[in-house]
């Protein structure tokens, strides 16, 4: 018997509470423009848009300004949509690159935009509808609310304060912690006084995939998030797993009782 609510509720932030899409085509060319040096650095006008469409298959930061080059190199969409695995990792070695330096570049930019110009860059980011209403509405109930998330957790605080959202540091794991999503979350179920309940929603079919690996966490309640950076292929992969419940945002803004 699933319980109709959960006792931990642990979300993703990119692709399942914010629309960061704008902010991370900004971002990234202006990092590719730094490690390549094209000769115009204004980008290509159809380059934001198929950024857009491949976004599903960025795990990390990093890999962000590695797409938009792996697109100036004529790379077609498909061809990184099914090998970005393989890609990527050639495109550093190519280019003599280390993934933990473009991170750092990434991440400098933003900290600089956001000192320098916080609106503007706040401005690039959108919360899904509905969501913020439901992340005060759970905060406010015995429910306990995390957000498990590969961001660096300083930029998610930052646009939450925005929307009114007050979570405690305490409760947002990113990036800086180094440890994959599954072992926050059997964390999470450890340091719980009795059993519990975890629902966790992810946008990263591969994400719910790991969780399921970990024989211990099989009584975790999986989600993933239709409106988020998935594919089509994904989503379909994701309704013939009885393990995964496929999420759509309307259902996202009701009780949980909805979810099921």
């Amino acid at each position: 018997m699933i319980a109709s609510s959960p006792r931990i509720l642990a979300l993703d932030f990119d692709g399942v509470i914010c629309d960061g899409l704008i902010e991370y085509f900004e971002v990234a060319w202006r990092a590719y423009c730094q490690i390549w040096s094209p000769a115009n650095d204004t980008p290509p006008d159809d380059l934001a848009l198929r950024f857009y469409r491949l976004r599903p298959v960025i795990e990390t930061g990093w890999e962000m300004p590695v797409l938009i080059e792996a697109l100036v190199d004529g790379i077609p969409d498909e061809k990184i949509l099914q090998e970005w695995v393989t890609i990527a990792p050639q495109i550093l070695l190519d280019n003599k690159l280390q993934a933990r330096e473009i991170a750092a570049k990434l991440d400098n930019l933003r900290d600089k935009w956001i000192t320098t110009d916080l609106d503007g860059w706040l401005s690039l980011h959108r919360f899904y509808p509905g969501v913020v209403e439901k992340i005060k509405a759970t905060i406010d109930s015995e429910i306990k609310l995390y957000i498990i998330t590969t961001k660096e957790g300083r930029f998610v605080e930052q646009l939450l304060q925005q929307e009114g959202v007050n979570l405690p540091p305490a409760a947002i794991f990113g990036k800086e912690v180094k440890r994959p999503k599954y072992e926050i979350l059997r964390e999470l179920i450890q340091a719980a006084e009795n059993p519990v309940s975890l629902w966790f929603v992810e946008d990263r079919l591969k994400t719910l995939q790991l969780v399921q690996q970990q024989t211990d966490l099989e009584d975790v309640k999986l989600f993933l998030a239709d409106w988020g950076y998935n594919t089509q292929a994904e989503r379909k992969a994701a309704q013939n797993d009885p393990r995964i419940q496929l999420l759509t945002l309307s259902q996202f803004a009701k009780n949980f009782s909805a979810w099921l």
